[in-house]
């Protein structure tokens, strides 16, 4: 899971890129459905919230280049150089937001992705499991598999031999037609 949205913010641009590389957990397949699906809403929480800190650090760009315009206008070199200084601080810890941004993006494509096939494998059947539940069912209880095959094996060569009595039965009348 991303760093806390405030620790982001407030580190210089290569700290925080180096903990979104050391937090690319967006490998869900260990996880059930449900789960999963809470891990995703905990990204999609941080993404808005990243979100909405671009926002307002958008916000205040702009205001703190406006003031450096402003002092520049008036002739007060130095504090337009401050409110300048200012704006480049702001300016990247914004794309350093934005940047993360994209990458929670790209995380939480992944990791639905992969809920899709984590919901399709909880709906695979395991055949071991569904032949108990059918010998159960059958009223055959667990354990009673060789009879259940017997009697599978059984079936079959009573259909076989129904079949051939039955082939038997035709040839015999298409030969007294003849």
């Amino acid at each position: 899971m991303p760093q806390d949205t405030e620790n982001a913010i407030h580190k210089d641009p290569a700290s925080v890129q180096s903990d979104r590389r050391a937090c690319a957990d967006d490998d869900i397949s260990g996880l059930d459905p449900v789960s999963a699906r809470e891990y995703i809403a905990q990204y999609i929480t941080t993404l808005k919230l990243q979100e909405k800190e671009s926002e307002t650090s958008a916000a205040d760009l702009s205001l703190w280049e406006s003031r450096a315009t402003l002092a520049r206008s008036r002739g007060m070199e130095e504090l337009a150089l401050q409110a300048e200084k200012e704006a480049s601080l702001i300016r990247s810890r914004k794309s350093a937001l934005d940047a993360d941004i994209e990458t929670l993006k790209l995380q939480i494509e992944k990791m639905k992705k992969q809920l899709s096939l984590l919901a399709s494998r909880a709906r695979s059947v395991d055949p071991d499991v569904l032949e108990q539940e059918l010998l159960m069912a059958a009223g055959h209880l667990p354990g009673d598999e060789e009879k259940a095959a017997l009697e599978r094996d059984l079936k079959t060569l009573e259909k076989e031999a129904s079949a051939d009595a039955a082939l038997a039965a035709l040839k015999m009348k298409m030969g007294k037609d003849s």
